[in-house]
């Protein structure tokens, strides 16, 4: 799942990212509500953990933008225990769910797991292609009925493939979406982990193109 993190307190935010990537999700870490609101509109995300208090817009005001361009994501706020009212107003803009900081790791991912299942969100939809089916819940690759053992990061380059198949996705695109939005990392951190799920998809009819000086995509042979 791609879960973007928004939250001022970079301490924080970083932790939640590291907790999520650590079970298997990307995560995009987002510290300004004006920078936030652009990154919703635009690349999207499956799940947003959203503070209220940010510089530039508010959390309620980027909740309010999201609702009102009828983006229907799943959104947890995070909230200090003094802000009732700001509370009852993220769930009257169209907020899912909240927590009070501090909380405990553990209840937020068992508030994303919560939400997951109350939205009924498409994550246990199969997906073929070529001889291969992707399985959205359990993020297992199957070969013919068997299990493909994919690494972790390649799996992300390919759910993010997945999503925009057909169609070219850049260095930077597939960078935010295994190593997060604001990652230290250099674009071309992704190369290998391209070239060795290549590797590992060649012999299943599924091909990763190279776009010179654009990106990648993914494609199945007619």
């Amino acid at each position: 799942m791609r879960i973007a993190i928004i939250e001022d307190n970079k301490a924080l935010a970083n932790a939640i990212a590291y907790r999520l990537r650590d079970r298997g999700h990307a995560a995009d870490v987002l510290h300004d509500g004006d920078e936030a609101d652009v990154f919703l509109s635009q690349d999207g995300a499956d799940l947003v953990v959203l503070d209220i208090n940010l510089p530039g817009q508010t959390g309620l005001d980027v909740l309010r933008s999201m609702r009102a361009r009828s983006d229907s994501t799943p959104v947890i706020l995070l909230t200090a225990r003094s802000e009732t009212s700001d509370r009852v107003k993220g769930l009257d803009l169209g907020a899912d769910d909240y927590l009070v900081k501090p909380f405990e790791m553990d209840e937020l991912e068992a508030r994303i797991r919560a939400l997951s299942r109350r939205k009924k969100l498409d994550y246990g939809i199969s997906e073929t292609i070529g001889g291969l089916e992707f399985n959205r819940t359990s993020r297992q690759v199957l070969a013919n009925g068997t299990l493909l053992e994919v690494p972790r990061r390649e799996l992300a380059v390919f759910e993010c493939l997945m999503e925009r198949r057909g169609r070219i996705v850049s260095k930077a695109q597939l960078t935010n979406h295994v190593y997060g939005v604001g990652a230290d990392v250099d674009d071309t951190v992704i190369e290998p982990h391209v070239s060795r799920l290549r590797r590992r998809l060649s012999d299943y009819g599924v091909s990763i193109k190279t776009a010179r000086g654009l990106g990648y995509m993914l494609e199945v042979p007619g």
